[in-house]
């Protein structure tokens, strides 16, 4: 499957997974049709090092900056100041990831909520989208988000249909990745079917959810491409037609300018 202009909008080349041949990943993506990628910070350190890679890859990374729900557990005191910093960095093209996640008990919900709400203030603040995460928490994250004016994207999607019509209707971008591809994907499928193509963005998540046929392997941004080609058939399109639409989202939601 050959693809070109290939954009990554949520991606984690700041994970340890990556430190041993960062450099050979990057040629080869840009080998096979991957021109871009978001680096998206989840937690202080994670961000700084987002920050260090698209300084290391300028026009080819950017980055963003947020404490992830899980990680919002094990704060210390200073890491939302140091997300602030980050975020006020114009390279930086979002706040995020951030949100809520009920699906393992590594941190109170309390002060899940907390962290959340601060750092979409925080976006509200600098006009910078988000990014959110969220997971067996959909009616705390949509009460919470009622309550707030930030938009941007809710990354690697798992809700349903008639949740994703909701967000849609209320100005959010829907970001899909390889689990589109697993065998119980039916209900993500259905939604994807319903996110109109100006709404809808392509992930990895990498190096995390590999699509088939590379389930269990490293995942990496060109394996977009199957990602593409299990929601294009939903939607009438070519993979390719899909993957220019998701980039031309990926690049007006986030503000960035490239040259493809």
């Amino acid at each position: 499957m050959a693809l070109t202009g290939i954009f990554d909008s949520h991606s984690h080349y700041n994970d340890e997974d990556f430190d041993a041949d960062l450099p050979q990943v990057v040629e080869m993506l840009r080998q096979n049709g991957v021109c871009g990628a978001v680096n998206v910070g989840y937690n202080a350190a994670a961000s700084q090092k987002a920050r260090q890679l698209c300084e290391q890859y300028p026009g080819f990374f950017w980055y963003s900056a947020g404490i992830h729900p899980y990680d919002a557990g094990e704060a210390a005191n200073g890491d939302l100041d140091v997300i602030r910093e980050l975020a006020n960095d114009p390279r930086c093209v979002a706040v995020g990831e951030i949100g809520l996640d009920y699906f393992r008990d590594l941190c109170p919900k309390d002060r899940q909520k907390a962290y959340f709400e601060a750092q979409l203030s925080l976006a509200e603040k600098l006009c910078k989208p988000v990014i959110i995460h969220t997971r067996d928490a959909t009616k705390d994250t949509l009460d919470i988000l009622s309550r707030h004016t930030a938009r941007g994207v809710v990354h690697c999607f798992s809700g349903s249909a008639e949740t994703a019509k909701e967000l849609v209707r209320q100005g959010w971008h829907i970001g899909f990745t390889g689990v589109v591809t697993f065998k119980n994907a039916r209900k993500i499928l259905e939604a994807a079917k319903v996110v109109p193509m100006e709404r809808l963005l392509l992930e990895t998540d990498c190096p995390y959810m590999a699509p088939v046929p590379h389930r269990g392997k490293r995942c990496t941004s060109d394996m977009i491409a199957w990602t593409a080609q299990a929601i294009a058939g939903l939607k009438g399109v070519s993979a390719q037609e899909l993957v220019d639409a998701a980039r031309a989202n990926t690049l007006r939601l986030f503000g960035i300018e490239s040259n493809v």
